[in-house]
């Protein structure tokens, strides 16, 4: 959202439908309408651009960038939880439409950043948008093409457990039109004839950490991989990011200590970027405090984004 004077109004419209949303959303929910998360979440989106320009959510005040001299600029205070780089600018135009069942806004251009208020997004290799909607345990990956027609690619199966799927905790492209999406305690693809198949199952740790408002171990959320077909996953339950080389070579490439877990991951080369949040037991975005990791390829870990780096994000 633009922050000067003359869209004050207009703002204001915006949030108070966005907050008659987000209360039809936990109705719905609480009747089974709708697929949400059991419990509130923090945000889990994190990308590199092609300049290797950092874009992160704060679910407690908006979008931010890192450039490549490691400023922080605040991007927008949209509060939203997902985002996704639209590199070529096609979906800049496009048209999309706002509900219970979530929004998605736009945000400047080169690239445009797309941010989604209630599910995961990704951008295809087709450079098509892709995302789940409909029910707990009905949802089906749906397609948006730039001219905001829709279609459905294939419905969610059950999850490796055999239960109902609620929700995804995240959605990334793989190559020759592949997707890749994260439920609680797997990895899936979804290959260009929309055959869903299991990458890797993961098992909780023997002794799990206790996260705040997390009971679910192991919980995957945000993924990424790599060129060379090498995946990393966000567990945010058992406070950890993975590293999955094949469904049996599964490496810990962080552990946090809790309140902190890492909900989201993203690579530029060999680098891998970790957002990650202080987790509460209270469903406050504001004391959901986030940072930003660089994990570089020799595993040298370092803090490149912090809240005291963030003015007048809290």
């Amino acid at each position: 959202m633009k922050n000067n004077p003359e869209h004050r109004n207009t703002n204001a419209r915006r949030r108070g439908v966005r907050g008659i949303c987000v209360r039809l959303i936990f109705i719905l929910a609480a009747i089974g309408l709708l697929s949400v998360s059991a419990t509130a979440h923090p945000g889990a989106g994190i990308a590199v651009d092609r300049a290797g320009q950092i874009y992160f959510i704060d679910t407690g005040s908006g979008l931010w960038r890192i450039d490549t001299a490691g400023r922080l600029t605040h991007l927008s205070r949209t509060l939203f939880h997902w985002l996704a780089l639209d590199e070529d600018n096609r979906f800049a135009n496009t048209q999309f439409q706002s509900g219970a069942l979530g929004e998605i806004l736009k945000v400047g251009s080169n690239p445009t950043v797309l941010l989604s208020s209630d599910y995961p997004i990704a951008i295809g290799v087709d450079r098509n948008l892709y995302y789940p909607s409909g029910a707990a345990g009905k949802l089906q990956l749906m397609r948006m093409t730039p001219a905001g027609a829709t279609s459905v690619v294939v419905p969610f199966p059950a999850t490796i457990n055999g239960k109902p799927l609620p929700y995804i905790g995240g959605i990334i492209a793989g190559p020759e039109n592949s997707l890749y999406y994260s439920e609680n305690s797997a990895i899936r693809k979804i290959d260009a004839q929309a055959r869903v198949s299991t990458v890797v199952a993961v098992r909780a740790q023997a002794n799990p950490p206790s996260i705040p408002a997390t009971s679910e171990h192991p919980y995957l959320r945000g993924l990424a991989l790599s060129d060379h077909g090498v995946l990393y996953v966000a567990d945010t339950g058992d406070a950890r990011v993975l590293k999955i080389a094949s469904s049996r070579n599964l490496t810990t490439i962080l552990q946090t200590q809790s309140p902190w877990s890492p909900t989201a991951v993203a690579l530029f080369g060999d680098d891998v970027y970790v957002l990650e949040y202080l987790h509460t037991a209270r469903d406050v975005r504001r004391d959901w405090l986030p940072r930003v990791r660089k994990i570089s390829a020799n595993g040298q870990s370092t803090l490149i984004a912090t809240l005291d780096q963030m003015p007048g994000a809290r």
